[in-house]
């Protein structure tokens, strides 16, 4: 709930607020989750929390790449981030690692405003623990943490700042740092 003054309160409009503007910015929603935690002991005993995960696609892109979006309500406040998600070669064809995470993480440094935090998260799976480990999966998560203070400014603020990150995340999707890492036999 908002009224035109105030921030958002509640899990909805948050997700409302992210969802129009990644719309928008012409991306289309491939899910929706909620959930609710209730953690009954340790530091957060008796807090409960709520959270969404929106992933979504290009309508007309490729299958490797998908925004992801993580919100959460608790009694601490609104939270979240928004990630561009990218499958990468196999392990085989990345090369040097330290040269790959380098590489990979340019584009977030040169296109996300670095009044941003900007992680770069990579993660390798095999699909069976029997699998050569040349054949690993690659994943990179370019992040943007969405802050409680962007949150309580109101709708259209997080609207901004979704569409202001979705086009850095484009800028980085186009980019020729990454581009060397994406497989195109997909």
């Amino acid at each position: 709930m908002t009224g035109p003054d105030e921030g958002i309160l509640t899990l909805e409009p948050l997700i409302e607020a992210v969802r129009q503007a990644v719309e928008t910015a012409g991306w289309e929603l491939s899910g929706l989750q909620k959930t609710t935690s209730h953690q009954f002991e340790g530091r957060w005993q008796g807090d409960s929390t709520r959270s969404a995960y929106l992933f979504f696609h290009l309508p007309d892109g490729p299958d490797h790449v998908s925004v992801d979006v993580y919100l959460d309500e608790t009694s601490r406040g609104l939270t979240g981030n928004l990630a561009l998600v990218v499958d990468l070669v196999p392990l085989g064809d990345i090369g040097d690692v330290r040269d790959a995470l380098e590489s990979l993480a340019t584009p977030s440094a040169l296109y996300v405003h670095e009044r941003h935090r900007r992680p770069v998260t990579v993660r390798l799976r095999l699909a069976d623990a029997a699998e050569p480990l040349d054949e690993a999966g690659i994943e990179v998560r370019f992040k943007v943490r969405l802050g409680k203070a962007t949150v309580a400014a109101g709708a259209e603020p997080v609207s901004d700042f979704t569409a202001e990150v979705l086009e850095s995340f484009q800028k980085v999707l186009a980019s020729e740092q990454l581009e060397r890492f994406v497989s195109h036999d997909r």
